[in-house]
């Protein structure tokens, strides 16, 4: 947008301008990370003390008032002496604010100009804020182009929160732990059953287990331990647990992942439901308007298509078990044409047309895609793919194969900042791997996706 200030022999009293701001969520927590401010009465916390609707801080109020001195009257060059400000109401979150000053005096001599600021709530026209600013107008005529600011990522895991509380109006899930026998297996467990995510069995070591609950001040009152010192006897007997309907899914502690999922698998005794076991990574991706999965990023290394059938079918179920529903499904290669020189495609078009033929089914599936145009809307109109269901607008990314998928996941948290929760599907119950780099929010959120799977395993689609 093209902008040309006013200077001081310009201005005449009398003059006015005005902006439109709509407040929002993000705004605010903007403003408490910029400002230092974290009064809870601004900042979105749903188990905290502040309110539900955050109000917005009245400096950020005041704020708005010098976008208008800086942008528009006087505009660019203009410098603050004094602002007064008078607060008769409050905004919150959501208020489409309008602020507006209006030229009421010059100073010659000091080439200051005096102006009358206020700010109201448009949907009411309520007065939130009268003031006056006292600036020194430029001199200097300036026009310019106002380009655009570099863009701000809120790190806020909005759909993860959304998860949780999904999950808390759930009864809790009964959960075998499994070898909990490292401080952050324990306290991952134990703060998910705080908050009414799970009902944990505790299985392994009993001694190691008390005395990491008693030197982390954990209290274990209530909560059943299995004493079993060997991994393997651990799992099995975990697994055991989900058999006999004691537990309704299974979560890794400090053992290896494959010693689990060899007692998981076991061909008589196991949790086998007919599909091959896959993983699911659920991320929540800041500003990402949705959850983002990905598969298989953990178990199937390098799966023939028979497999990756199963790994469509198990994602399209973990999602639309957290509301996705029906989910659009991205089948990766490194481009969006078939061609018969590159495996990746032709699976993934053999998997599109599967699914056009109801051998997949709950959810749209197109491939092959490229990562671009599966996640990117102007990409995949570029490439002439606007009109597909999926296409720019995927909530499930299959990758290739094991190295492709753990590298999206990974790239996603380490430089995009995604938290990512996993669950183990095709299994008769959910299965969470943990993983020892996984913060708290990362194993609450997984504990949620796994009761929320669980109950998509109950009832169905019902």
């Amino acid at each position: 947008m093209h902008l040309e200030n006013r200077t001081f022999d310009e201005l005449q009293v009398g003059d006015s301008a005005e902006l439109k701001r709509l407040c929002t969520f993000d705004d605010l927590l903007i403003f408490a990370n910029v400002s230092g401010n974290h009064n809870p009465m601004h900042i979105v916390d749903p188990d905290g003390p502040g309110p539900r609707e955050p109000v917005a801080p009245s400096m950020f109020i005041g704020s708005l008032v010098s976008a208008v001195l800086g942008n528009i009257l006087p505009g660019a060059g203009t410098l603050y002496r004094r602002q007064l400000l008078d607060f008769s109401d409050r905004a919150h979150a959501g208020d489409e604010l309008l602020s507006r000053v209006r030229v009421t005096g010059k100073n010659e001599a000091e080439g200051t100009v005096t102006l009358a600021t206020e700010v109201r709530r448009v949907a009411d026209d309520v007065v939130i804020m009268r003031g006056e600013a006292v600036v020194e107008a430029p001199r200097e005529k300036l026009s310019y182009d106002d380009e655009d600011l570099p863009g701000l990522l809120v790190q806020r895991h909005r759909h993860f929160e959304a998860l949780m509380q999904l999950a808390e109006d759930l009864p809790p899930l009964p959960m075998a732990v499994v070898v909990p026998e490292e401080e952050k297996a324990l306290g991952g467990a134990l703060l998910a059953a705080q908050r009414g995510l799970i009902e944990p069995v505790l299985i392994g070591a009993r001694a190691k287990i008390e005395a990491l609950a008693e030197a982390g001040g954990c209290d274990l009152s209530g909560i059943e331990i299995l004493d079993e010192p060997d991994h393997a006897a651990a799992a099995r007997r975990g697994v055991a647990l989900v058999r006999e309907g004691r537990a309704g899914g299974l979560m890794k502690g400090h053992l290896h992942t494959d010693v689990l999922l060899r007692a998981a698998m076991d061909r008589d005794r196991g949790l086998r439901a007919g599909r091959r076991l896959t993983h699911v990574f659920v991320m929540d991706v800041p500003g990402l308007s949705h959850p983002l999965l990905v598969t298989d990023a953990a178990i199937n290394i390098s799966p023939d298509l028979s497999c990756k059938m199963d790994i469509v079918q198990n994602a399209i179920e973990v999602a639309r078990a957290i509301g996705i529903d029906p989910p659009r499904v991205a089948v990766l290669s490194s481009v969006e044409t078939v061609n018969p020189a590159l495996p990746s495609s032709l699976d993934a078009a053999l998997l599109s047309k599967m699914a056009d033929r109801g051998q997949i089914t709950g959810g749209y599936v197109e491939g092959p895609l490229a990562m671009d145009n599966a996640v990117d809307m102007g990409a995949a109109r570029t490439k002439g793919l606007g009109e597909s269901q999926v296409a720019g607008r995927a909530e499930v990314l299959v990758a290739p194969n094991l190295d492709a998928g753990n590298m999206i996941a990974k790239q996603l948290t380490f430089i995009a900042h995604a938290e990512a929760a996993g669950v183990v599907a095709g299994a008769t119950a959910p299965i969470v791997l943990t993983s020892r780099a996984d913060d708290e929010t990362a194993r609450l959120a997984s504990c949620a996706v796994a009761a929320l799977h669980h109950r998509w395993l109950e009832g169905g689609s019902d």
